[in-house]
Parts: structure tokens; C-alpha cells; sequence
């Protein structure tokens, strides 16, 4: 005959029931607290989206701020390297009587002045400039004393400063340049690639109308694309020499 199992008495069982519902109640507990998990994971998702088309959009307003600010410099030149001479504006005040309206005469008297030294040396290296043609000529400021102030020229329209800009090759073997006022942005853009040209890991860049392009190495003309850069992050590709092994002759 096969052995009696012992019967389990009251008390065992009643500590059993105890265990069951203990565990039980953790497993809801548990079960609860990954519900809250779930829908917190959902949320934080939902939050990295709304942050990235945030991010998206002020990415759109900023480039049309940049936009806007470079539209508005687009009829003016910078001069650099040009010594030009300044009246102290504490003697011009002086010389106006102390008074607000002399000073305001003596600024345009300033701004004259400058503008009509611009225009004569000019002149001097055979590029005619009708003082008609400008809107404004003033100095950049600048908190390094020992360089020589940047000459910025707002023309009336962009065909003067194109025509301008377009015999700036006369000033060559002089310590005068003439360019494009472009924003910190786009001088950014513009200064790494040349230096990106200067290491041949592009064929040539030029500012047009306030834009950077450069053109890529090729084969052949057809191959030597080129492209406008909008953004300093898009020459990123264009360091380690990429443009030469995609336009290798195979």
C-alpha cells in the first residue's frame, strides 16, 4: 500500500493563502508601476517630438533672421586696409559751439569727409565712383585700435556696388580690398572655404550677391559642380578631400 501524505493542517494553509495574496498584490503593484512606465516612456516621446519641431522651427526663424539681416547689407561694400583720415569728434563739437545741431553738421561734415577721400583714391587707381551713387559712408567700429578701420559704402542700388565690386582687380599690389558686407555667418562660410581652396580640397568659392558658392574638383567641366553653401556645418564633408573621391575617374 502506497505511504499516507501527511494532511496539511489549518494553519499551513492559511499561511499559503497569506503568500498568494501578498504576491499577488506585489504583482498588481508591480503591474501598476509599469503602466505608470509605459505611459511616462509615451509622454517623453511625445515631448522629444513637440522638442525637435520646436527645434526645426527656430532653426527656420533664425535662417530667415540671417536671411533678412544679410538682405539687408546688400548694396554695401566693405573697404579694407584704406588709412583715412579723421577729425576728433571732441574738436568738431568744440568747433560747433557745443551745440546740438553743430554737432549734428559736423558729423555730416565727418561723414563728407571720409566718403570724399574714399572717392579720390579711388580715382587714383582709375575706378570712378559718383558720389550720387552713395547712400551712406561710414567706419566700422572696432575695439582693436592698431588696425585700420574697415570702410563700409552703401550704395543706392546693387548695380553700383556690383560695377564696384567688379574693378576691384585694379587695386591689386595695394594693401586695399574691397568685398561684400556679409554677416558674421556668412564671413564664417566664406573664410573656411578658402581655406578649404588654399588646401585643394575644392576647386574654387566666390561670394555673389552676398552668397557663398563653391566648385567641387571634376574630370571634366561638366563634373565640377557647384554648389551654394547656406550653412558652415555643409563644407564639414568637403575637409577630409570627400569631392575627389567621388569625382575620381574610375
Amino acid at each position: 500500500m502506497p505511504p499516507k501524505k501527511n494532511p496539511i493542517l489549518p494553519d499551513e494553509v492559511e499561511e499559503i493563502k497569506k503568500s498568494l495574496d501578498f504576491l499577488s498584490a506585489e504583482i498588481s503593484t508591480i503591474a501598476a508601476q509599469q503602466k505608470k512606465i509605459i505611459d511616462l516612456m509615451g509622454e517623453i516621446q511625445t515631448l522629444k517630438r513637440q522638442s525637435l519641431e520646436k527645434d526645426r522651427k527656430i532653426a527656420i526663424l533664425e535662417t530667415r533672421v540671417a536671411d533678412l539681416e544679410q538682405y539687408s547689407r546688400i548694396n554695401d561694400v566693405v573697404i579694407s586696409g584704406l588709412r583715412t583720415k579723421h577729425r576728433n569728434y571732441a574738436r568738431v563739437a568744440a568747433d560747433a559751439g557745443h551745440t546740438v545741431a553743430g554737432m549734428n553738421e559736423a558729423s555730416e561734415e565727418e561723414k563728407e569727409s571720409l566718403e570724399q577721400q574714399v572717392i579720390c583714391f579711388l580715382d587714383s587707381k582709375g575706378i570712378a565712383v559718383d558720389s550720387r551713387d552713395i547712400e551712406a559712408c561710414h567706419t566700422l567700429p572696432s575695439k582693436n585700435k592698431t588696425y585700420t578701420p574697415l570702410v563700409i559704402i552703401r550704395f543706392t542700388n546693387r548695380k553700383k556696388k556690383s560695377s564696384l565690386l567688379g574693378q576691384g582687380r585694379k587695386l591689386k599690389g595695394t594693401e586695399v580690398y574691397i568685398n561684400e558686407h556679409l554677416t558674421k555667418k556668412n564671413a564664417d562660410i566664406a573664410r573656411k572655404a578658402r581655406i578649404l581652396r588654399k588646401q585643394n580640397k575644392i576647386q574654387a568659392t566666390w561670394v555673389r550677391n552676398c552668397k557663398i558658392f563653391i566648385k567641387l574638383h571634376g574630370s571634366t567641366p561638366e563634373a565640377a559642380k557647384v554648389i551654394l553653401i547656406r550653412d558652415i556645418t555643409e563644407l564639414d564633408k568637403f575637409e577630409e578631400g570627400m569631392n575627389r573621391e567621388l569625382h575620381r575617374p574610375t
